[in-house]
C-alpha cells in the first residue's frame, strides 16, 4: 500500500535526522545509504504530490538542492565546523560535505527568526542558531554564527578568536574529508583555500592538498595562539555568564557607546 503524503514527510524527516547522523559520526557508506532513501522517499513524496489533486499539477519551484530547512543546513555546516562562521564559509561547508548550498542573503533573517523563538518560548527547541559574541562588548559579533548548545567559550570572540577559529575549521575540514573515500571536488577546494592561508599546509604539488598536512601546519600555528585565546575567551564568558539573562548570552547585547570623561562620544 502507498504510503500517505503525511507518512512520507514523517519518514523524510527521519531520514534527515539519520544522514546528518552519519556525517557526524564519521560513516560514509551509512551516509550515502541514508541519503540513497531520502532521495526515494523525497521522490516518493513528490508523486504522491502531484497525485493528490489537480492544484498539484503545476510545475515544483526547482529546489536549491537540499530540502531540509535552513536552520538544519546551518545546523549541519557549523557542527562540522564546530567553530562560529560568517554565512559564506556555512554555506560552502555545506555544498562541499551535504550536497547543497542556500543564499546566504537569508541567514540574516533566519537569526532574527531564531531569537524571535527563542524569546517567545526559551529552550523550547534542542538547539538554536545564535550570535557570536565579541569579547569586549558581548555584542553580536557581526556576521557570525554559532549554535546555541556551545560552550560560551567557543561562543565569544577575542582579538586573536578568528585566527584561531579558522585554523580550528581547517583542521575540522582536513578530518571530515579523510573520513571520506572519495572526496567530492568542492571539499577538496574548500581545503586549498584554507591551505593558502596557513604557513607550510599546501605542500609541493600545486593544487594538491595533503589533509594530514594541513592539519599539522594549522596544530603547530594553533600551538602558538590557543592558551592567550583561551584566557582570554574564558574571562568573556564568565563575564557574559555573570551579567546577561539567558537571551543576551545567545544573541548578544545592544552595543554601548564608548564616551570620553566629559560624557561625550568618543571620536
Amino acid at each position: 500500500m502507498a504510503e500517505t503524503i503525511e507518512a512520507l514527510e514523517r519518514r523524510i524527516d527521519e531520514l534527515r535526522v539519520a544522514v546528518r547522523e552519519a556525517v557526524l559520526a564519521g560513516d560514509p557508506a551509512l551516509a550515502s545509504a541514508r541519503r540513497a532513501e531520502l532521495r526515494r522517499a523525497e521522490q516518493a513524496w513528490e508523486d504522491a504530490l502531484a497525485a493528490s489533486g489537480p492544484q498539484a499539477l503545476a510545475p515544483l519551484p526547482e529546489p536549491a538542492g537540499s530540502l531540509l530547512p535552513l536552520r538544519e543546513q546551518v545546523y549541519e555546516a557549523l557542527s562540522l565546523l564546530q567553530v562560529p562562521a560568517a554565512p559564506k564559509l556555512i554555506a560552502t561547508v555545506h555544498e562541499a560535505f551535504f550536497g547543497s548550498t542556500f543564499p546566504t542573503t537569508k541567514v540574516t533573517s533566519l537569526k532574527r527568526d531564531e531569537e524571535r523563538s527563542f524569546r517567545t518560548s526559551p529552550f523550547a527547541r534542542p538547539y538554536y542558531i545564535c550570535a557570536a559574541l565579541s569579547a569586549d562588548y558581548l555584542s553580536p559579533s557581526r556576521g557570525l554564527l554559532a549554535v546555541s548548545t556551545w560552550q560560551m567559550e567557543r561562543r565569544v570572540i577575542g582579538s586573536l578568536s578568528p585566527r584561531v577559529d579558522f585554523l580550528t575549521a581547517a583542521i575540522r575540514v582536513a578530518d571530515a574529508i579523510e573520513r571520506i573515500p572519495t572526496p567530492p571536488l568542492t571539499a577538496r577546494r574548500l581545503l586549498q583555500r584554507f591551505a593558502a592561508s596557513i604557513p607550510g599546509a599546501s605542500g609541493e604539488i600545486r593544487d594538491q592538498v595533503n589533509p594530514s598536512v594541513v592539519r599539522q601546519a594549522a596544530d603547530a600555528e594553533l600551538s602558538v595562539h590557543s592558551e592567550a585565546d583561551s584566557r582570554m575567551r574564558k574571562e568573556a564568558a564568565d563575564r557574559a555568564r555573570r551579567q546577561l539573562a539567558d537571551a543576551e548570552q545567545l544573541f548578544g547585547t545592544r552595543l554601548q557607546p564608548v564616551t570620553d570623561e566629559t560624557g561625550a562620544d568618543a571620536g
